[in-house]
């Protein structure tokens, strides 16, 4: 059994679509994508330095987009039947546009708006992220509930992401938790907290304005790794997700309990295929990071779609 996944922020490096402008049809589509969103994504994904596709308002419609654009190289317009999709942070809406629960203008205009609260959100305190990676989690949970840091994402495979003010980020890496270490990540805010709450109306407004519709294949959730009912609690979901933590461990304990054999994360890929390796033993991983990889994704959906 297939599972796709979607990487979230933090995932983008810069140039990694240079590559795929060279594929049939995927200029034209990044260029549409464009439009909705009022970035010149393009720009973003082939030129742009590190710095400015760091910046939220940028690297949420980004990597959005190029979920899409690979997914399409890779599939066409139909999915491997009987897949599981999954998203984490925002690619959940990456997922939920593969899916057919959003459509993909919907996804591409609530990514937008979504980006740019959460960059205003982010800018009216200095905020950011780390990951803790080993240690007892207890240990872990314990030594952030002291700092009043909130574990953001709860990502499996012995990895929670720590969201705070700078201060308190500085304070976890100075002092860790017992046989951990704290790296912090290149994001600009302490995203699913409560310093998001302000994004959260914002996207609420919005979701009035959109036509969600009932996903086609099983579409899982971030709040409790489950399958989501339908199209309106899923975009419900996805408005609630910004201030309220990830939990992808709950996402691989889903998949592990369907019995899926492989995961296929689509561009920026590599981040939850490496989760994967360490939290669903067993479980064969690919990323699709260039076009040179769409051969050896090809082969791998046929490995593990075979009845």
């Amino acid at each position: 059994m297939l599972a796709i996944v979607c990487p979230g922020q933090g995932s983008q490096t810069p140039g990694f679509l240079s590559e795929w402008l060279d594929v049939d049809g995927v200029r034209e589509h990044l260029a549409s994508l464009s439009e909705i969103t009022g970035r010149d994504l393009i720009e973003h994904g082939t030129v742009s330095d590190e710095e400015t596709i760091k910046d939220t308002a940028v690297a949420q419609p980004l990597i959005v987009a190029a979920g899409l654009i690979t997914a399409r190289a890779l599939f066409g317009e139909q999915l491997p039947a009987n897949s599981v999709l999954a998203g984490h942070s925002v690619g959940e809406i990456t997922a939920s546009a593969l899916a057919g629960a959003l459509s993909e203008n919907d996804a591409m205009n609530f990514v937008r708006v979504r980006a740019n609260a959460m960059a205003e959100a982010a800018a009216a305190t200095p905020t950011g992220m780390a990951a803790v990676l080993g240690g007892d989690p207890q240990e872990v949970l314990d030594r952030l509930a002291e700092l009043d840091l909130t574990p953001a994402n709860a990502n499996g495979g012995g990895q929670t992401v720590a969201a705070g003010t700078m201060e308190q980020l500085a304070a976890l890496g100075e002092n860790p938790p017992a046989k951990a270490r704290v790296i912090p990540l290149k994001v600009a805010g302490a995203f699913h907290t409560a310093h998001m709450a302000p994004a959260v109306g914002v996207l609420q407004e919005l979701a009035d304005t959109l036509a969600p519709a009932e996903p086609a294949t099983t579409l899982l959730s971030n709040y409790d790794g489950q399958a989501v009912a339908s199209g309106a609690a899923n975009l419900e979901s996805l408005v609630a997700q910004v201030s309220r933590p990830v939990r992808w461990d709950l996402c691989m304990q889903t998949l592990a309990a369907q019995g899926v054999t492989g995961i296929l994360e689509l561009a920026p890929a590599g981040t939850l295929v490496g989760l994967a390796r360490r939290g669903l033993k067993g479980v064969k991983g690919m990323a699709l990071k260039s076009p040179a990889d769409l051969d050896a994704a090809r082969e791998f959906i046929a490995e593990h779609t075979a009845n």
